[in-house]
Protein backbone atom coordinates (compact mmCIF):
# COMPACT_ATOMS: atom_id res chain seq x y z
CA UNK A 1 0.00 0.00 0.00
CA UNK A 2 1.08 3.49 -0.96
CA UNK A 3 1.20 5.56 2.21
CA UNK A 4 -0.19 9.01 1.28
CA UNK A 5 1.50 11.20 4.05
CA UNK A 6 4.72 11.97 1.91
CA UNK A 7 2.36 13.23 -0.74
CA UNK A 8 0.39 15.53 0.93
CA UNK A 9 2.59 18.14 0.28
CA UNK A 10 1.06 20.58 -2.57
CA UNK A 11 0.13 23.84 -1.60
CA UNK A 12 -3.40 24.14 -1.05
CA UNK A 13 -6.08 26.85 -3.12
CA UNK A 14 -8.86 28.11 -0.65
CA UNK A 15 -11.18 26.92 0.60
CA UNK A 16 -15.32 27.02 1.10
CA UNK A 17 -17.34 25.57 3.46
CA UNK A 18 -20.78 23.71 1.85
CA UNK A 19 -23.48 21.69 2.41
CA UNK A 20 -22.97 18.66 4.79
CA UNK A 21 -20.78 21.17 7.24
CA UNK A 22 -23.63 22.72 9.29
CA UNK A 23 -22.46 26.26 8.44
CA UNK A 24 -24.39 29.07 7.74
CA UNK A 25 -24.67 30.29 4.14
CA UNK A 26 -23.83 26.64 2.67
CA UNK A 27 -25.52 26.01 -0.64
CA UNK A 28 -27.64 22.88 -1.28
CA UNK A 29 -25.58 20.23 -1.32
CA UNK A 30 -28.20 18.19 -3.52
CA UNK A 31 -27.73 19.90 -6.33
CA UNK A 32 -24.96 18.39 -6.91
CA UNK A 33 -23.21 14.91 -7.96
CA UNK A 34 -20.36 15.12 -5.40
CA UNK A 35 -23.04 15.03 -2.80
CA UNK A 36 -24.77 11.87 -3.47
CA UNK A 37 -21.60 9.61 -2.45
CA UNK A 38 -22.05 7.41 0.54
CA UNK A 39 -20.23 5.71 2.76
CA UNK A 40 -21.27 2.59 5.18
CA UNK A 41 -19.62 0.34 7.73
CA UNK A 42 -18.01 0.10 10.96
CA UNK A 43 -15.00 2.40 12.54
CA UNK A 44 -11.87 1.44 11.95
CA UNK A 45 -12.76 -0.44 9.35
CA UNK A 46 -12.59 -0.81 5.50
CA UNK A 47 -15.80 1.56 4.75
CA UNK A 48 -18.15 0.50 1.81
CA UNK A 49 -17.77 4.07 -0.83
CA UNK A 50 -20.88 4.14 -3.44
CA UNK A 51 -19.56 6.46 -5.49
CA UNK A 52 -22.55 7.71 -8.39
CA UNK A 53 -21.54 6.42 -12.31
CA UNK A 54 -21.70 10.00 -13.09
CA UNK A 55 -19.41 13.25 -13.70
CA UNK A 56 -18.33 14.32 -9.96
CA UNK A 57 -19.11 18.21 -9.67
CA UNK A 58 -16.83 21.22 -8.59
CA UNK A 59 -18.58 21.45 -5.72
CA UNK A 60 -16.42 20.63 -2.16
CA UNK A 61 -18.52 18.42 -0.32
CA UNK A 62 -17.71 16.68 3.11
CA UNK A 63 -19.57 14.86 6.24
CA UNK A 64 -19.32 13.58 9.55
CA UNK A 65 -21.58 9.87 9.12
CA UNK A 66 -19.88 8.79 12.93
CA UNK A 67 -19.58 11.75 15.25
CA UNK A 68 -16.54 10.97 18.08
CA UNK A 69 -16.75 12.38 21.43
CA UNK A 70 -12.88 12.45 22.03
CA UNK A 71 -10.88 15.70 22.13
CA UNK A 72 -10.90 18.35 19.32
CA UNK A 73 -8.21 18.06 16.83
CA UNK A 74 -5.39 20.83 17.46
CA UNK A 75 -4.32 22.63 15.04
CA UNK A 76 -0.78 21.69 14.91
CA UNK A 77 -1.02 17.98 15.76
CA UNK A 78 -0.73 15.21 13.26
CA UNK A 79 -3.46 12.57 13.21
CA UNK A 80 -3.56 8.65 13.55
CA UNK A 81 -6.37 7.90 10.97
CA UNK A 82 -7.57 4.40 9.01
CA UNK A 83 -7.30 6.28 5.89
CA UNK A 84 -9.36 5.13 2.42
CA UNK A 85 -9.02 7.17 -0.32
CA UNK A 86 -10.86 6.79 -4.03
CA UNK A 87 -10.05 9.03 -7.56
CA UNK A 88 -12.56 9.83 -9.33
CA UNK A 89 -12.44 11.01 -12.96
CA UNK A 90 -15.25 11.04 -15.42
CA UNK A 91 -17.44 8.66 -14.73
CA UNK A 92 -15.37 5.92 -13.76
CA UNK A 93 -13.83 5.79 -10.01
CA UNK A 94 -11.24 3.71 -8.50
CA UNK A 95 -9.52 2.95 -4.88
CA UNK A 96 -5.70 4.56 -4.75
CA UNK A 97 -4.51 4.05 -1.74
CA UNK A 98 -5.58 0.35 0.25
CA UNK A 99 -7.72 0.85 3.24
CA UNK A 100 -4.97 1.04 6.38
CA UNK A 101 -3.92 3.42 9.40
CA UNK A 102 -1.34 5.70 8.73
CA UNK A 103 -0.22 9.37 9.98
CA UNK A 104 -1.79 12.59 8.64
CA UNK A 105 0.19 15.64 8.84
CA UNK A 106 -1.49 18.53 10.35
CA UNK A 107 0.09 20.73 7.48
CA UNK A 108 -1.05 18.81 4.70
CA UNK A 109 -1.27 21.28 2.00
CA UNK A 110 -5.17 20.31 1.03
CA UNK A 111 -7.40 22.93 1.26
CA UNK A 112 -10.75 20.54 1.37
CA UNK A 113 -9.32 17.99 3.73
CA UNK A 114 -8.12 21.12 6.27
CA UNK A 115 -11.48 22.63 6.02
CA UNK A 116 -13.42 19.27 6.55
CA UNK A 117 -11.40 18.12 9.60
CA UNK A 118 -11.46 21.52 11.02
CA UNK A 119 -13.00 20.84 14.67
CA UNK A 120 -13.09 17.01 14.02
CA UNK A 121 -13.07 14.89 17.15
CA UNK A 122 -11.34 11.75 17.71
CA UNK A 123 -13.48 8.88 17.29
CA UNK A 124 -15.22 10.43 14.30
CA UNK A 125 -15.48 9.15 10.79
CA UNK A 126 -14.72 12.35 8.20
CA UNK A 127 -16.09 11.78 4.46
CA UNK A 128 -14.87 14.67 1.83
CA UNK A 129 -15.05 14.79 -1.68
CA UNK A 130 -12.76 16.95 -2.99
CA UNK A 131 -12.33 18.43 -6.66
CA UNK A 132 -9.57 19.06 -7.72
CA UNK A 133 -8.76 22.40 -6.56
CA UNK A 134 -9.08 21.68 -3.00
CA UNK A 135 -6.16 18.79 -3.62
CA UNK A 136 -3.67 18.85 -5.50
CA UNK A 137 -4.43 21.31 -8.20
CA UNK A 138 -4.05 21.32 -11.55
CA UNK A 139 -0.92 19.51 -11.25
CA UNK A 140 -2.04 16.20 -9.27
CA UNK A 141 -0.21 13.48 -8.09
CA UNK A 142 2.11 11.75 -9.76
CA UNK A 143 3.41 8.76 -6.70
CA UNK A 144 -0.38 8.21 -6.26
CA UNK A 145 -1.61 8.38 -9.83
CA UNK A 146 -3.86 11.75 -9.22
CA UNK A 147 -4.04 13.29 -12.34
CA UNK A 148 -5.07 17.07 -12.14
CA UNK A 149 -8.85 16.55 -13.77
CA UNK A 150 -9.36 14.02 -10.69
CA UNK A 151 -11.80 14.47 -8.03
CA UNK A 152 -11.10 12.69 -5.08
CA UNK A 153 -12.98 10.82 -1.72
CA UNK A 154 -11.58 10.80 1.31
CA UNK A 155 -13.01 8.63 4.39
CA UNK A 156 -10.53 9.03 7.26
CA UNK A 157 -11.75 7.70 10.91
CA UNK A 158 -10.22 9.66 13.12
CA UNK A 159 -8.12 7.47 16.17
CA UNK A 160 -5.36 9.62 17.69
CA UNK A 161 -4.00 12.56 17.76
CA UNK A 162 -0.09 13.84 18.24
CA UNK A 163 1.52 17.47 19.37
CA UNK A 164 4.92 17.55 16.80
CA UNK A 165 6.82 18.07 20.05
CA UNK A 166 5.32 15.00 21.69
CA UNK A 167 7.98 12.86 23.60
CA UNK A 168 8.53 9.82 26.22
CA UNK A 169 6.32 9.91 29.42
CA UNK A 170 7.98 7.09 31.68
CA UNK A 171 10.77 7.15 33.97
CA UNK A 172 14.33 7.23 33.06
CA UNK A 173 16.71 4.83 33.13
CA UNK A 174 19.67 5.39 31.83
CA UNK A 175 21.33 7.78 29.14
CA UNK A 176 23.49 5.32 27.67
CA UNK A 177 27.41 5.88 27.80
CA UNK A 178 30.49 4.14 28.16
CA UNK A 179 31.18 2.17 24.93
CA UNK A 180 27.65 3.22 23.55
CA UNK A 181 26.46 6.57 22.36
CA UNK A 182 25.46 9.15 25.06
CA UNK A 183 21.99 10.56 24.98
CA UNK A 184 21.26 13.95 26.10
CA UNK A 185 17.55 14.87 26.22
CA UNK A 186 15.76 18.15 25.10
CA UNK A 187 12.90 19.71 26.31
CA UNK A 188 10.42 19.49 22.73
CA UNK A 189 13.61 18.89 20.45
CA UNK A 190 15.35 15.67 19.58
CA UNK A 191 17.77 14.20 21.60
CA UNK A 192 21.10 14.64 20.80
CA UNK A 193 23.36 11.63 20.61
CA UNK A 194 27.11 11.49 21.30
CA UNK A 195 29.09 8.81 19.57
CA UNK A 196 31.91 7.54 22.01
CA UNK A 197 35.66 8.59 19.91
CA UNK A 198 37.75 5.83 18.64
CA UNK A 199 35.25 3.02 19.79
CA UNK A 200 34.09 0.22 17.32
CA UNK A 201 30.66 0.52 17.07
CA UNK A 202 28.83 -3.24 18.51
CA UNK A 203 28.71 -6.29 16.47
CA UNK A 204 24.99 -7.08 17.30
CA UNK A 205 22.03 -5.44 17.70
CA UNK A 206 22.01 -3.19 20.89
CA UNK A 207 18.79 -1.99 22.67
CA UNK A 208 19.39 0.53 25.61
CA UNK A 209 15.80 1.42 27.58
CA UNK A 210 16.70 5.34 28.16
CA UNK A 211 13.12 5.86 29.44
CA UNK A 212 11.06 3.06 31.10
CA UNK A 213 7.29 3.64 29.72
CA UNK A 214 4.18 1.98 31.42
CA UNK A 215 1.92 1.49 28.41
CA UNK A 216 0.98 -1.72 26.29
CA UNK A 217 4.35 -3.59 24.80
CA UNK A 218 4.63 -3.39 20.96
CA UNK A 219 3.58 -6.89 18.99
CA UNK A 220 4.53 -7.70 15.20
CA UNK A 221 1.52 -6.25 13.55
CA UNK A 222 0.93 -3.30 15.81
CA UNK A 223 0.75 0.13 13.97
CA UNK A 224 3.14 2.09 16.22
CA UNK A 225 3.75 5.93 16.32
CA UNK A 226 7.22 7.47 17.28
CA UNK A 227 9.37 10.25 17.14
CA UNK A 228 12.41 9.10 16.25
CA UNK A 229 16.03 10.53 14.95
CA UNK A 230 18.58 9.04 13.66
CA UNK A 231 22.64 9.11 13.38
CA UNK A 232 25.59 7.49 11.58
CA UNK A 233 27.99 5.77 13.92
CA UNK A 234 31.04 6.91 11.54
CA UNK A 235 30.63 10.40 11.77
CA UNK A 236 27.95 11.29 13.96
CA UNK A 237 26.10 12.77 11.55
CA UNK A 238 21.99 13.10 12.06
CA UNK A 239 20.85 11.76 8.65
CA UNK A 240 17.05 11.45 9.50
CA UNK A 241 14.67 13.11 12.38
CA UNK A 242 10.57 13.34 12.89
CA UNK A 243 11.19 16.20 15.52
CA UNK A 244 10.65 20.04 15.11
CA UNK A 245 13.84 21.77 13.96
CA UNK A 246 15.48 24.94 12.13
CA UNK A 247 14.80 23.55 8.67
CA UNK A 248 11.53 21.39 9.20
CA UNK A 249 9.50 23.46 11.70
CA UNK A 250 6.69 21.51 11.32
CA UNK A 251 7.43 18.01 13.18
CA UNK A 252 5.46 15.04 12.33
CA UNK A 253 5.66 11.83 14.21
CA UNK A 254 6.28 8.81 12.50
CA UNK A 255 3.46 5.45 11.82
CA UNK A 256 4.70 1.90 10.82
CA UNK A 257 3.57 -1.18 10.93
CA UNK A 258 6.05 -3.39 12.93
CA UNK A 259 7.41 -6.46 11.93
CA UNK A 260 7.43 -5.75 8.11
CA UNK A 261 7.29 -1.48 7.06
CA UNK A 262 11.15 -0.80 8.66
CA UNK A 263 14.55 -1.71 8.90
CA UNK A 264 15.12 -5.30 10.70
CA UNK A 265 16.57 -3.58 13.12
CA UNK A 266 13.51 -1.72 14.56
CA UNK A 267 11.40 -4.60 13.80
CA UNK A 268 13.82 -6.65 15.62
CA UNK A 269 14.64 -4.36 18.67
CA UNK A 270 10.87 -2.28 19.40
CA UNK A 271 9.07 -6.07 19.95
CA UNK A 272 7.76 -6.05 23.84
CA UNK A 273 8.69 -2.37 24.39
CA UNK A 274 6.18 -0.52 26.77
CA UNK A 275 4.20 2.81 24.98
CA UNK A 276 5.48 6.20 27.21
CA UNK A 277 9.37 4.24 26.23
CA UNK A 278 12.47 5.99 25.10
CA UNK A 279 15.14 3.18 23.36
CA UNK A 280 18.51 3.29 21.75
CA UNK A 281 18.82 0.98 19.00
CA UNK A 282 22.47 0.67 17.42
CA UNK A 283 21.58 -1.10 14.32
CA UNK A 284 24.56 -2.93 12.53
CA UNK A 285 24.64 -3.02 9.01
CA UNK A 286 23.24 -6.26 8.51
CA UNK A 287 19.88 -5.22 9.62
CA UNK A 288 20.51 -1.67 8.27
CA UNK A 289 21.16 -0.67 5.02
CA UNK A 290 23.64 -3.33 4.61
CA UNK A 291 25.85 -3.41 1.62
CA UNK A 292 24.28 -0.91 -0.40
CA UNK A 293 23.83 1.92 2.39
CA UNK A 294 21.56 5.18 1.34
CA UNK A 295 23.28 7.81 -0.27
CA UNK A 296 20.85 10.39 -0.12
CA UNK A 297 21.08 10.18 3.11
CA UNK A 298 25.06 10.15 3.49
CA UNK A 299 25.21 6.21 4.83
CA UNK A 300 27.88 4.37 3.34
CA UNK A 301 28.15 0.59 2.64
CA UNK A 302 28.43 -1.03 6.20
CA UNK A 303 27.40 1.93 8.14
CA UNK A 304 26.23 1.53 11.68
CA UNK A 305 23.36 3.23 12.70
CA UNK A 306 22.18 4.66 16.44
CA UNK A 307 18.64 5.47 16.60
CA UNK A 308 16.72 7.49 19.46
CA UNK A 309 13.49 6.29 19.65
CA UNK A 310 9.95 7.69 21.51
CA UNK A 311 7.29 5.29 21.29
CA UNK A 312 4.30 7.67 21.37
CA UNK A 313 1.47 5.38 21.14
CA UNK A 314 -0.07 2.28 19.24
CA UNK A 315 -2.94 0.70 17.46
CA UNK A 316 -3.18 -2.99 18.27
CA UNK A 317 -3.00 -5.42 15.27
CA UNK A 318 -5.64 -7.36 17.47
CA UNK A 319 -7.89 -4.32 18.09
CA UNK A 320 -8.67 -3.78 14.24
Amino acid sequence: MRRIAAALLVPAIGCVVLAGCGSSGSPNANANTNAAVKVTGQFDKAPKISIPDENPSTKLVYSTPIKGTGAALGSSNSILAYVTLYKWSGKTHSEVVGSGTQMIPANMGLSGLSTALKGARIGSRIVAVLPPKYGWGSSGESELSITGSDTTVWVLDLLQQYSPTQSATGKKESSGGGSLPTVTAQAGKAPVISIPKKTAPPAKLSVTTLIKGTGAKLAKGDTVVAQYVGSIWRNGKVFSSTWPSSSEPNGVPFSFELGGQVLAGWNDGLVGVPVGSRVMLVIPPSLGYGKNGQSSAGIEKNDTLVFVIDVLGVASASAS
